[in-house]
């Protein structure tokens, strides 16, 4: 695999900030050969810089514009695995992100749920009850200033 040159990083940052763009207006704002554009994406995917393009829906409009973090705690066994209780966590619609962290918390949640009640549902019998789980702390989010997918 090659390391992505500055070309490369530019049109990343562009794809970034909006994948919709075809070809000719990622070329065009980049001031780069539409062929050249394409190629590099081709090989931009190819080589795993690019894991996928995405959508970011207003989760408002769609049900489920309740978010918070969860911090969970992971009590060991020797039956279930940090990774494999964090993988378990990840199949779960309502859970957005999983994160194994260092500090006082073992994992970080990102979770969406049409209300309060709704993410409550989701901690306190679908969380809570995994083996494994020895604690929650529930921190709801006010106001996103900034989301990246």
């Amino acid at each position: 695999m090659t390391s992505p040159d500055e070309r490369d990083l530019r049109i990343l940052e562009a794809l970034r900030r909006d994948a919709r763009k075809t070809f000719t207006d990622l070329a065009s704002e980049l001031n780069l050969p539409r062929t050249t554009v394409q190629e590099r994406v081709k090989k931009l995917i190819e080589e795993g810089y690019i894991k996928s393009f995405t959508v970011i829906p207003d989760y408002a409009k769609i049900g489920n514009g309740t978010t918070a973090f969860v911090l969970v705690s992971f009590a060991p066994t020797m039956d279930v695995s940090q990774r494999e209780l964090a993988a378990q966590i990840a199949k779960l619609s309502e859970v957005y992100e999983v994160h194994l962290v260092s500090g006082q918390w073992d994992m970080i949640l990102k979770v969406r749920g049409s209300s309060v009640e709704d993410v409550g549902k989701l901690v306190i019998d679908r969380l809570r009850p995994l083996k494994n789980v020895s604690k929650t702390e529930t921190c709801f989010v006010f106001e996103t200033v900034k989301e990246q997918p």
